[in-house]
């Protein structure tokens, strides 16, 4: 149940200090009043690894959980995902935000989290939330020429980010795959060395009595689908280089046909993307039985049609990642307010015109780049009334509630409380 008209007053004016604050100070002040504020009410970040062992084991199947990028009006959009689990009885769901994400719609891992727990809090949730580092991913381009640097940078990331409650971080390392190298063992060396080093260095930060969740990736979403062998070659040197005595990922990214964001077609849409189902269960099956994780990931899935979701559980997917279609939700709204859609707009050409790609229409360049208006256009979108929100609110509840149906994991909270550590 929503807590009383004051309290909710309340959360409301501490996780706008928490969020638009201009103060350093005044800000930081109301994200650890919401941490404090939230652990008294028995809500706390926590690590997926325990349900994910326990997949690992054959305890559970087909389900799939679903991990929510929220990129703007955090609150707001958290407060309806908890509405949707509240309805459904639902547990196993995360919220994560990408490396890239942070940057582009201003948004430190403190400030995400104080926006996911105030909601939680808001909407009367207790029990465990699953905070996400999403795609801490290895510039290619930096750690050709400085590779140090780099993997410091990721580290320091990881490092604010487990302080703020993030207790799930997904190592992208993909994007230092080798394919002009002649052996599958070759093409993924470097990967297996990134991700060895950092799951080293979170299991030497992890706050004491927690497992971080740790997570692979062996296909960098857009390019080749991942194959059996790619997963074994990946697995063999990771191992190797991580040791016998410190505990591995629990899952694995792969790529099976489909695209962040998906293919934006001349007028703005979306094309159909063929997502190759064959391979995601033979995936899944080989992490599972071979190397006790969880399964494997799916990437990019936010803006497939309906009827594919219910694959994923029957399939064996551990997770799937879904962003840009909630964006797509608040941007396209008929509750979104048409003056600020305009000024955004406006705004985007302005701004970002010098990256409109040659044969690039104007649909397709505002469908690619308004992902960046949630940082230009923050606190105006804060702003929008609550009569209007609320509406906006309303639809994006109502496609969580069929995402998590669809991914079989409506019931899920017993479950989580079984195998999830306070």
């Amino acid at each position: 149940m929503p807590k009383s008209s004051v309290q909710s007053a309340q959360i409301d004016a501490l996780v706008k200090d928490a969020a638009l604050a201009p103060d350093a100070q005044v800000k930081e002040k109301g994200q650890r009043q919401i941490r404090e504020l939230s652990a008294s009410q028995g809500i706390y970040p926590a690590s997926i690894q325990g349900l994910y062992e326990a997949a690992g084991k054959g305890i559970y199947s087909n389900r799939t959980v679903p991990a929510i990028n929220i990129r703007g009006i955090t609150y707001d959009v958290a407060r309806a995902v908890f509405r949707a689990a509240l309805k459904g009885n639902v547990g196993a769901f995360i919220f994560e935000i990408a490396r890239s994400e942070i940057s582009y719609t201003n948004q430190r891992p403190g400030e995400y989290a104080a926006c996911v727990l105030a909601a939680a809090m808001r909407e009367g949730f207790e029990g465990p939330v699953f905070l996400q580092g999403d795609h801490y991913q290895v510039n290619q381009s930096k750690y050709g020429s400085e590779p140090e640097k780099e993997l410091t940078a990721i580290k320091e990331l990881i490092r604010e980010s487990v302080a703020a409650g993030f207790l799930n971080i997904d190592i992208d390392a993909s994007t230092v795959v080798d394919l002009s190298k002649k052996t599958l063992e070759e093409q993924q060396e470097k990967n297996c060395l990134v991700t060895a080093e950092m799951t080293k260095f979170m299991r030497s930060i992890e706050p004491k009595g927690i497992t971080i969740s740790v997570g692979g990736e062996i296909g960098e979403v857009g390019k080749r689908n991942s194959t059996v062998e790619d997963l074994r070659a990946f697995m063999s040197g990771y191992l190797k280089m991580l040791g016998a005595n410190i505990k591995g990922i629990s899952k694995i990214s792969v790529q099976t046909g489909t695209t962040h964001g998906g293919v934006v077609l001349p007028d703005g849409s979306i094309a159909n993307v063929e997502i190759d189902f064959k391979t995601l269960k033979e995936l899944s099956k080989l992490a599972r039985e071979e190397y006790r994780m969880s399964g494997a990931v799916q990437h990019g899935a936010s803006t497939l049609p309906d009827e594919a979701f219910h694959h994923f559980p029957e399939v064996g997917t551990a997770e799937v990642h879904l962003a840009t279609g909630f964006q797509n939700i608040i941007f396209e709204s008929k509750h979104f307010p048409k003056e600020l859609l305009e000024r955004i707009n406006k705004g985007l050409f302005e701004k970002y015109s010098a990256e409109k790609k040659q044969g690039e229409t104007d649909e397709q360049f505002l469908y690619k780049t308004r992902k960046k208006a949630f940082g230009d256009f923050k606190k105006e979108m804060w702003g929008i009334p609550e009569n209007t929100v609320a509406g906006i609110r309303e639809e994006l509840e109502s496609r969580f509630s069929l995402l998590f149906g669809k991914l079989n994991v409506t019931g899920t909270r017993s479950l989580v409380n079984k195998y999830v550590a306070k």
